[in-house]
């Protein structure tokens, strides 16, 4: 199952006992604040959570899957996440149940 933004908005409304506008206005302010020091190209993280991180891919060669046309893909930026030690081992933790 997918968390959603509405489900996310509704469990910290529901965890905070936050009417449901505050909430709303809690999670765009953090996932706004989050976009905006990724594409200013700063790193984001999060204690206890994770990293993301801003990486810059080099120009490559690709393929056309559809033709099989051979072509160079532009330089990128991408954005990863590598999730914390703590995260990690309460997924793993979840698996041994």
């Amino acid at each position: 199952m997918t968390l959603t933004k509405d489900a996310l908005v509704n469990e910290v409304a529901k965890a905070n006992g936050y009417p449901r506008n505050r909430s709303v206005e809690l999670i765009e302010t953090l996932l706004e604040l989050i976009k905006s020091k990724l594409v200013s190209g700063e790193d984001v993280l999060i204690s206890g959570f994770g990293k993301f991180c801003v990486k810059e891919k080099r120009e490559r060669r690709g393929r056309n899957p559809a033709t099989g046309e051979e072509m160079m893909l532009d330089a990128r930026k991408v954005v990863t996440f590598k999730c914390s030690g703590q995260l990690r081992d309460k997924v793993n933790q979840q698996e041994d149940i």
